[in-house]
């Protein structure tokens, strides 16, 4: 063999080297897929070295928003209990390209008509060593955000699976303030205020709920979501050490092992955790990126959540009716000047749905104590009613009174005799069931709740899921979920004073991104700035009453409550509003505001717009551009601030008055105020 050093072996070298040369760069170039619009940019490429990681060829994505870095290289991978991550020493080995254009019908939400327009690219993986698995990373790019999922392929090897880990990271390339609500473990009610913190303060050992937002500086913001959450645990998002604002995936864990695995070391943790089992196929929930110039925006583009959802699966979902109901629990179960004792008995659950009648109120939701129990969820019977209650005879009033009547069930209770007591739900003609206390979003929990919504389903029932984790989309497959809690709502007015107006305004802009949230708004004492007092009975709330109102414009919710007791309401300006006010729409804008500070939103239902203004504690000017409209004359009801809302929050002015379509309206909060508007086109 001729050595190297000879001219004609460096003469041969080379023309090799530049014979592979143009493979070599072809397969280094990264793989890229743009939204429609060309406004978002996904890229994905191999990459050895990348600290912190040992070297391997390992799969990292980057994604830049109108010229601007959002993410920089982030790691992609899953981590496999008790066998080698399958995140290194990968190589490519066949992509696919398509493109997705439709629209389709949705009657349970925001926007009555959906578009679903991405571009897509699949990128299938494969590991070099032993033994060989193969993994598809699908990247989808819409114009409201960029989505990704892992797709497990049936192979040999890898037929059942235990993950312990998904190693997706989102390595901001810029640092800024994020909006968290970090609870500091799994398990809970999703429940707490959205703080803002610094991208690079956010710790390893951080355990923060979804949504996240996240203001990038250069004018953008973003928002960490899932969606398409089935058979897995739910996503959180934790810092990692010593890459300043980075986060990445960390996956919920049933609370047994959460239990056990705070007492042990870290290495320990990963032995024991097992988040997600499975058998292959098996694809993943959608990791979402929402991307927009405004946070706004985000809540007019949260139909991406939604789109990553299978269609509806209720071949005819028309006796799903979404709407307003009367509800019992908030103000203690209280009523004034009544001939019978106030309580969870037939007379006051009676009480209220002639309430929920008079004002053409849809439902009734007769809450917690109804049925026969002690509280112990291992023996209450969620079939037979407490004593106190002939439920028959609740039914029966209730269906006179053309209202339907709702039924609250703790989760244990429920979920052990599940099928017996949603069949005899249906027979009795009870419309929908409130199942509470679950506070897990693990694999298990997951997949019993799709189980109930989708047997309710099969029974005609409707379905709020209180004590919940966020939303991720089943509502498009089974729109019969009309709300979810997982949010700090009304009742925390009961024991604190955690929901402040700034709280209000922040909501909004966070939870709301991942879709409908049973916040229960419409207390009537309201309270001005220092005047709030915690009550367990007859509960106050912050801010002015306008401010209330405007909640059931601002808060997507096709469920939702009027917190407070009849006689609260009754001959009270405002109860106006919430009678006409709709809880489906057509359309929806987002006008102006911020988190913490302030909203303006508009929605339509056919012909009608009505407006919805909230700010914080501090008082607010704001002249919003009605250009909205289609041009013409139209009836402005005015449901504003009193002059004295400042000092009494009850204060609330009624007006109607003529505008043209294009004027400005000008609007001024009070502090903890708010707005509501009915814009009504005038017939000539």
């Amino acid at each position: 063999m001729k050595s190297l050093r000879s001219p004609l072996s460096k003469a041969l070298l080379v023309l090799i080297l530049l014979a592979a040369a143009p493979h070599a760069l072809e397969a280094a170039k990264p793989l890229t897929v743009a939204s429609p619009d060309g406004n978002l940019v996904v890229s994905l490429a191999l990459k050895s070295n990348l600290q912190p990681y040992s070297p391997g060829d390992r799969a990292y994505y980057r994604v830049v928003y109108k010229g601007l870095t959002i993410l920089e290289d982030s790691p992609l991978g899953l981590d496999f209990y008790g066998a080698r991550a399958l995140d290194k020493d990968l190589e490519i080995i066949g992509t696919q390209e398509r493109k997705g254009d439709s629209t389709w019908d949705n009657a349970f939400g925001p926007r009555r008509k959906v578009i679903d327009r991405f571009n897509e690219l699949t990128v299938s993986l494969h590991e070099k060593k032993a033994p060989g698995r193969r993994m598809d990373v699908v990247f989808r790019a819409y114009n409201e955000g960029l989505a990704f999922r892992y797709f497990l392929p049936k192979q040999r090897g890898l037929d059942k699976f235990a993950l312990s880990a998904e190693n997706t990271g989102f390595y901001f390339a810029h640092g800024g303030y994020a909006y968290a609500l970090n609870m500091g473990r799994f398990n809970t009610h999703n429940e707490g205020e959205y703080l803002p913190v610094r991208l690079d303060e956010i710790k390893p050992s951080a355990v923060i709920n979804l949504p996240f937002l996240v203001e990038i500086p250069g004018g953008a913001w973003a928002a960490l979501l899932e969606a398409d959450l089935a058979d897995y645990a739910g996503m959180y998002v934790g810092g990692v050490a010593g890459i300043p604002n980075a986060l990445s995936v960390k996956l919920s864990i049933p609370p047994r092992k959460e239990s056990v695995a705070r007492s042990i070391t870290t290495a320990q943790n990963q032995v024991l955790e097992q988040p997600v089992t499975g058998t292959t196929p098996k694809a993943t929930p959608w990791r979402v990126l929402m991307i927009a110039s405004t946070p706004g925006r985000l809540i007019e583009n949260n139909d991406l959540i939604l789109n990553l959802n299978p269609p509806c699966a209720i071949a005819d979902p028309s006796w799903i009716k979404p709407g307003k109901a009367a509800w019992d629990w908030w103000s203690g179960s209280f009523a004034k000047n009544v001939p019978f004792t106030p309580g969870m008995n037939t007379a006051t659950m009676n009480h209220y749905i002639d309430f929920a009648g008079a004002h053409h109120f849809e439902y009734m939701l007769v809450d917690g104590g109804w049925y026969a129990g002690t509280g112990d969820s291992a023996t209450d019977d969620v079939r037979k009613s407490a004593p106190e209650i002939d439920i028959q005879a609740i039914l029966a009033h209730a269906k006179n009174k053309n209202v339907k009547v709702l039924l609250w069930v703790e989760w244990k209770a429920f979920d052990r005799i599940f099928d017996e007591a949603l069949a005899l739900y249906e027979k009795w003609g009870v419309a929908g069931i409130k199942i509470d206390f679950m506070n897990r979003d693990d694999q298990e929990m997951v997949g019993l709740c799709a189980k109930w919504v989708r047997k309710a389903a099969e029974h005609h029932l409707v379905i709020d899921l209180h004590g919940a984790s966020k939303e991720t989309g089943l509502r498009r497959t089974y729109p019969n979920l009309l709300t979810l809690e997982g949010v700090m709502g009304m009742e925390y007015n009961k024991w604190s004073e955690r929901v402040t107006p700034e709280y209000d305004v922040t909501i909004p802009f966070t939870r709301m991104l991942a879709g409908p949230m049973d916040f229960t708004p419409g207390g009537f004492r309201n309270a001005a700035r220092g005047q709030f007092q915690i009550k367990d009975v007859e509960p106050m709330c912050q801010g002015t009453r306008a401010h209330q109102l405007a909640m059931y414009v601002v808060y997507d919710a096709p469920l939702v409550m009027l917190a407070d007791y009849p006689e609260a309401y009754e001959s009270q300006p405002g109860l106006e509003f919430i009678e006409k006010v709709p809880t489906v729409w057509d359309e929806t804008r987002v006008l102006s505001g911020a988190p913490g500070k302030s909203i303006v939103m508009a929605r339509r239902k056919g012909d009608l717009w009505y407006l919805g203004a909230m700010t914080s504690w501090e008082p607010r000017d704001l002249t919003v551009p009605l250009d909205f409209l289609v041009p013409g004359n139209y009836e402005a009801r005015i449901f504003a601030d009193g002059p004295d809302a400042a000092s009494e929050g009850t204060s609330l002015s009624a007006e109607t008055k003529n505008i043209k379509a294009g004027e400005d309206l000008a609007i001024h909060l009070a502090p903890g105020g708010g707005q509501a508007v009915i814009l009504t086109p005038v017939r000539r």
